[in-house]
């Protein structure tokens, strides 16, 4: 028990500051008994703490950028009136900057022997999982002169999830999907397509979708339509090493990386396609397998929750021989890394002709619109400078795609906000051509 009022009464006696000189208590007695005796008093009536019994419920998952609720039940055993101050604390990250203070500290009265609940709210502004770290209670005697103080450890996590903002992008995606599914059947053969039905030849279509033995039989040329395979394999392999922790605006290039698998997997799922995730640098982080249709965007979700950038280079060829043993069947592997030379041509391109021997590969990457707006940029000497700089960034970029396309690799680069559609276009347009 901790008698934090001594300083105020002290103060109230016009003793000389503490740390210079404190009187003893029977010093004290002597100045003001009455003074002291209900000092005495209110430190006796203070409800103890130690004893206190306290629960938690309520969320345990969150999207990031949303609230989520945890609620702590504090119960009064003892026989006498508990008057408190509460701080509810969490890791600094589980509140927007300036907000931790209003948001954790709470006053409550609680009568002997009964509960009280209060509500913590939670606004993350990281991924991950957020453990509440102590309680700390300060019990107040009915004159406010003395309290006292215990923390106590209340375990809970609350799981911050990716906030998968491209989501709003899923309908018009998936109108485009449906067209490919047999509502306007695709025109063209390929791996990837199986045979849909006859229809009437229009002015237009390939002749070489003339079904001539159908024709023979009616009156009219048929040609044949086909629609894209369903049962693909999608092995989405996210590169968390060093480059995937740069920073684009105020996020990570990874979270990039995270909103586009999400589009893709919710997407190609709906496709009738089979999902999988490999998260890498050095060694595995994340592996999602074999998962059902309903519960792909789930799993993944819960998997890249508390993925993390590693200060690390990639290994390419442990990332190559990671994927080859996860993608055993002809598959479409979708690398999201980062298109910066020196560990593309060093790393990557070496190890390239295992993969594309034996499945479609799309490599797509996070481009800094920064660099952009750099290139636009005129008026003065350092504009220019600035701009000639980042033309050469871009530049540099065009060229590791190019080889990354002799390759017969699909190359994706864009920015955070338009990564996710321009990767889903790219994949509808692979299912289009019958390339999966």
């Amino acid at each position: 028990m901790a008698l934090t009022g001594r300083a105020a009464l002290l103060a109230a006696l016009g003793t000389l500051p503490i740390g210079i000189w404190e009187p003893s208590w029977t010093g004290i007695l002597a100045v003001n008994g009455p003074l002291a005796l209900a000092c005495a008093c209110d430190a006796a009536l203070a409800a103890p703490v130690r004893r206190l019994g306290l629960t938690r419920s309520g969320d345990t998952s969150v999207r990031l950028g949303e609230t989520a609720d945890v609620t702590l039940t504090v119960t009064n055993p003892s026989g006498r009136p508990l008057r408190a101050r509460l701080r509810d604390a969490w890791p600094p990250s589980s509140w927007e900057p300036g907000t931790e203070v209003a948001a954790s500290r709470h006053r409550l009265t609680v009568p002997p022997g009964e509960r009280r609940r209060l509500t913590t709210r939670l606004r993350p502004t990281r991924r991950g999982d957020r453990h509440a770290d102590r309680v700390t209670i300060r019990s107040y005697g009915p004159l406010g002169l003395f309290s006292r103080q215990a923390s106590h450890k209340v375990p809970w996590t609350v799981r911050v999830l990716p906030p998968f903002t491209s989501r709003k992008h899923l309908p018009s995606k998936l109108a485009r999907l449906r067209e490919l599914d047999g509502r306007t059947s695709v025109l063209t053969r390929g791996e990837g397509t199986e045979f849909d039905s006859l229809r009437e030849y229009v002015p237009g279509d390939d002749t070489r979708s003339i079904d001539w033995r159908a024709t023979a039989r009616h009156s009219t040329v048929a040609v044949r339509t086909w629609r894209p395979e369903r049962d693909r394999h999608i092995l989405l392999v996210l590169d968390t090493g060093r480059t995937s922790a740069g920073r684009v605006g105020d996020a990570p290039r990874l979270d990039a990386s995270l909103d586009a698998a999400l589009l893709l997997a919710a997407l190609a799922s709906r496709a009738g396609d089979r999902v999988d995730l490999l998260a890498y640098d050095r060694r595995v982080r994340a592996l999602v397998q074999g998962r059902a249709a309903g519960d792909v965007l789930p799993s993944l979700v819960a998997a890249m929750a508390t993925l993390e950038p590693e200060l690390v280079e990639t290994d390419a060829r442990g990332l190559t021989a990671t994927a080859l043993r996860t993608a055993r069947r002809r598959s479409l592997i979708v690398l999201l890394t980062t298109l910066d030379a020196a560990p593309v041509e060093e790393g990557l391109l070496p190890v390239l002709s295992r993969l594309t021997q034996r499945h479609t590969v799309l490599v797509a990457s996070v481009a800094d619109p920064q660099v952009a707006r750099m290139a636009k940029a005129r008026g003065n000497t350092d504009a220019v400078y600035e701009a000639a700089a980042a033309a050469h960034a871009q530049a540099e970029r065009r060229r590791t795609a190019e080889q990354l396309m002799r390759h017969g690799v699909t190359v994706v680069d864009a920015t955070p906000d338009d990564l996710p559609p321009a990767l889903a276009d790219a994949y509808l347009a692979l299912k289009a051509a019958g390339r999966l």
